[in-house]
């Protein structure tokens, strides 16, 4: 499972691992009863504090996506469908993450269309990269 984090990013950690670890639930690159890693493991690997990782845990459980049991580990409990997740929920992250990128891009003096093209081909080459 390969994450990114963007420290210089509008979005917080957090939701930048939840997001990614539910898109890869919904695209199906993470299967039902696939194990993640522990969250002092992901933690490590992505240079965070373990309270971040624990966090888009805690998320992803809520949302039906995952569960974490003590000894157990944390395992996908959705079907890849992304059946288990709320549309509203779903439109009002997208909104969220949406209105983040605006003020970076804003932030950065990009030009409105400069930016909404370089989203896109971000979409695309991660369209790309899933299975």
């Amino acid at each position: 499972m390969i994450l990114r984090v963007d420290p210089s990013s509008a979005v917080p950690p957090f939701e930048q691992i939840r997001g990614q670890i539910a898109a890869m639930i919904g695209s199906g690159v993470l299967a039902d009863g696939q194990r993640l890693p522990t969250i002092r493991q992901l933690a490590v690997d992505l240079g965070l504090a373990g309270g971040t990782v624990a966090r888009a845990y805690r998320e992803l459980e809520r949302d039906g996506l995952i569960r974490s049991r003590r000894r157990h580990g944390t395992v996908v409990t959705a079907d890849g469908a992304g059946s288990h997740a709320d549309e509203a929920d779903r439109a009002r992250r997208l909104l969220e993450a949406a209105g983040a990128f605006a003020v970076q891009a804003r932030q950065l003096g990009v030009d409105p269309r400069k930016a909404l093209d370089a989203a896109l081909k971000s979409l695309e080459s991660a369209s790309e990269a899933a299975p």
